[in-house]
């Protein structure tokens, strides 16, 4: 007798068959899934692994310039043990209580010059367009009492590009001025400048709402008319501080300035034209000028600089800096878009 291929025995036979099959199909999954989780996993701990490698080769990288630099700072010799040699403090860039051309900077930088056992002069190696009246004032009269503490010591300035301003108000204290023949030497004078908006604010019917306590008090404010008493005050202090500074540079010239009203206008000479009258001395450079005059080869220089500590960290903050700019897709040579 045939058997029904639609019973209910065939039926359970093909049903046991086809779950046998799924549980075939889904084992293999399985395995191939935690075959592929493994192989995942090792690659993460690798990688971790590799990350913690690298991160410690760089620490020990930083930590050995550290290191050097705090060697170097510590055992490096002391310029007050030095051999016969004339001291140098240079003045660079804009003078400025926040800039590196300050006076708390360049007093501390003069006095290691001069109290230096060894240094026979001191060189003031300027290149600057001015700044502060205040902080030039300040290294002015801070040269000249160091000059009455060591009067064996003469204080030369020697201009490289530029002595202008508040930079020559610095090199009047000096014994004697020397700069190149191009360079730029003098603008005795004094500026004030701004803006005034009040005919474009009139134009584009923007009303100023300033108040104060004091009627000179808004002086100078840009979004207001300038009264002519107001220019006639300003005018007298600007008087004040240029005679100021003119007191000061024919205080440390003395006759050697020609008598030629120009000097004290603002006007600005080349070194040829500032020897002829007598804002310089002559035209030399710092090395030829220690050479020729004190017959002494060995500059070194005492300008205060950050120490290796500050140094590490400036250039450490802008590797940071640069890293999240890259990572937030900017160039630092591109403008933002």
């Amino acid at each position: 007798m045939n058997q029904d291929p639609w019973g209910p025995s065939n039926q359970l036979a093909r049903a046991e068959r086809a779950q046998a099959s799924r549980d075939t199909t889904q084992s293999d999954e399985e395995r191939l899934l935690h075959k592929w989780a493994n192989s995942v996993m090792k690659e993460q701990r690798a990688s971790r692994r590799w990350g913690i490698f690298f991160k410690s080769l760089t620490f020990l990288y930083l930590f050995g310039i550290a290191g050097y630099l705090l060697w170097q700072q510590n055992f490096t010799t002391d310029s007050f043990t030095e051999p016969d040699h004339v001291g140098i403090v240079e003045v660079k860039g804009a003078i400025a209580s926040s800039a590196e051309a300050n006076a708390d900077s360049l007093i501390w930088s003069l006095r290691r010059a001069f109290e230096a056992e060894n240094s026979k002069a001191v060189i003031l190696r300027i290149n600057s367009p001015g700044g502060s009246p205040v902080q030039s004032g300040y290294v002015y009269d801070e040269i000249k009492r160091l000059r009455t503490l060591y009067p064996d010591k003469p204080a030369y300035a020697v201009i490289t590009d530029m002595g202008a301003s508040g930079a020559y108000y610095i090199a009047a204290a000096a014994d004697e001025i020397y700069a190149d023949k191009a360079s730029l030497v003098g603008s005795i004078g004094v500026i004030s400048s701004g803006f005034g908006f009040v005919g474009l604010m009139d134009k584009l019917g923007i009303e100023r709402r300033a108040l104060s306590s004091g009627e000179s008090k808004a002086l100078l404010d840009p979004f207001q008319p300038l009264q002519q008493d107001q220019k006639e005050f300003w005018q007298s202090v600007l008087a004040t501080t240029h005679q100021q500074f003119i007191d000061q540079v024919k205080q440390g010239r003395g006759d050697r300035l020609k008598d030629d009203p120009r000097i004290f206008s603002g006007l600005i000479w080349t070194g040829e034209q500032a020897v002829e009258l007598g804002l310089i001395d002559g035209l030399s450079s710092s090395s030829a000028l220690a050479r020729d005059k004190l017959d002494i080869e060995k500059l070194i220089d005492y300008s205060r600089k950050a120490s290796p500590i500050e140094q590490l960290a400036e250039r450490f903050g802008l590797g940071v800096a640069t890293a999240v700019i890259n990572q937030l897709g900017f160039s630092a040579t591109s403008p933002i878009q």
